[in-house]
C-alpha cells in the first residue's frame, strides 16, 4: 500500500519514517482524530500519470508526488482527538509523542520553548491550540498558541532567542501584530530566558491575568473559566458540572533516538524555524 504527498507541499522535515493519518469529517464517528499509523518502507518521486495510469491526460498529469510505501496499518491504543475539530495540515512529530499524545496539540514538535510553555499550560488545564492558522488580507500567520476567551482571543508567542533579536524583523512583527489586532486578537510574547527562567513568576501570571481580563476561557459546552493565584499556586475556577482532571507531567521533549513521523493531510503551510 502507498500514500502520496505532492512534492510542492512536502513538509519541511522530510522524509518521514512513519505516517499517521488525521481523519476529517467524512469519517463521521472517527472524525477529527488520529487512529491509524504505519511505518514508511520506501519513498519514490513519481509523476501523477505513473500513480494513476488509467486516468485521462489532464493539467495534473505531470504533477510530481512522493509515493510513500507503507507496512501494515496499525491502530493506536486510544485515538488522538482534535478538541476544536480543526482542519490539520502536516504535523512533524516523533514516534514517542504519537504514542503518549492525548490530543492533537500534544504532537507538535517545532520548538523546545513551545513544548515547555505547552506543558505548563496543560498542567493548569488552560486549553490552547498550537500552530493555529490565521488568514488575513491574503496572508497566512501561524500562531504559536491560540486561546479563545469569552470577550476576545489571545495569541501567545514563544520567541526564540535569535529570531526576534534581528532589527530587520521588527517591522514584520509589528505588521503581524496589527493584522491580528484588527481581527480581535491580543498578543503576548515571551522570549527564551523568560520561559526557561521565569515561567511561574512571570509568564503564567501574565497569561492568566490576560485570560481573566478577556472574560475567561470560553468553550461552547462550558461556562467561561477564570484562574486565580493562591498560596498553593494557580488554580482554575471549576464549573458546576466539572470533574477534576489530573494531567500527566511527563515531558513532551523530543527524544534524539525517536523516528520522524508526519501527520498527513493534503497541504502544508511552512513557518519560521525557531531557535
Amino acid at each position: 500500500m502507498w500514500y502520496r504527498i505532492p512534492v510542492l507541499s512536502a513538509p519541511r522535515r522530510f522524509p518521514p519514517q512513519w505516517l499517521a493519518f488525521y481523519q476529517t469529517k467524512i469519517f463521521r464517528d472517527e472524525a477529527y482524530s488520529i487512529r491509524y499509523f504505519a511505518r514508511v518502507t520506501n519513498i519514490l518521486r513519481v509523476r501523477r500519470e505513473t500513480l494513476f495510469p488509467d486516468e485521462l491526460d489532464n493539467v495534473k498529469s505531470g504533477k510530481e508526488y512522493f509515493q510513500c510505501f507503507l507496512e501494515r496499518i496499525e491502530t493506536l491504543p486510544d485515538p488522538i482527538v482534535s478538541l476544536r475539530q480543526r482542519r490539520v495540515v502536516f504535523i512533524p512529530t516523533t514516534h514517542r509523542k504519537l504514542m503518549i499524545a492525548k490530543e492533537i496539540n500534544d504532537l507538535y514538535d517545532d520548538s523546545p520553548l513551545e513544548d515547555a510553555l505547552w506543558d505548563a499550560l496543560r498542567r493548569l488545564r488552560i486549553r490552547a491550540e498550537r500552530q493555529y492558522d490565521i488568514l488575513t488580507n491574503k496572508k497566512h500567520y501561524r500562531l504559536d498558541f491560540a486561546l479563545f476567551c469569552a470577550n476576545g482571543k489571545l495569541n501567545i508567542e514563544a520567541d526564540g532567542d535569535t529570531w526576534h533579536a534581528v532589527t530587520e524583523r521588527i517591522p514584520e512583527d509589528n505588521q503581524r501584530n496589527n493584522a491580528l489586532a484588527a481581527l480581535g486578537w491580543q498578543v503576548l510574547r515571551f522570549n527564551g530566558a523568560q520561559i526557561r527562567e521565569t515561567m511561574a513568576e512571570y509568564c503564567l501570571p501574565e497569561i492568566i491575568e490576560t485570560v481573566n481580563k478577556l472574560g475567561g476561557l470560553s468553550d461552547e459546552q462550558e461556562a467561561p473559566r477564570r484562574y486565580y493565584a493562591t498560596e498553593d499556586g494557580i488554580v482554575q475556577q471549576l464549573t458546576l458540572f466539572d470533574r477534576k482532571t489530573v494531567y500527566g507531567t511527563d515531558s513532551h521533549g523530543t527524544d534524539s533516538t525517536d523516528g520522524k513521523i508526519e501527520i498527513a493531510q493534503e497541504k502544508v503551510i511552512d513557518r519560521k524555524r525557531k531557535s
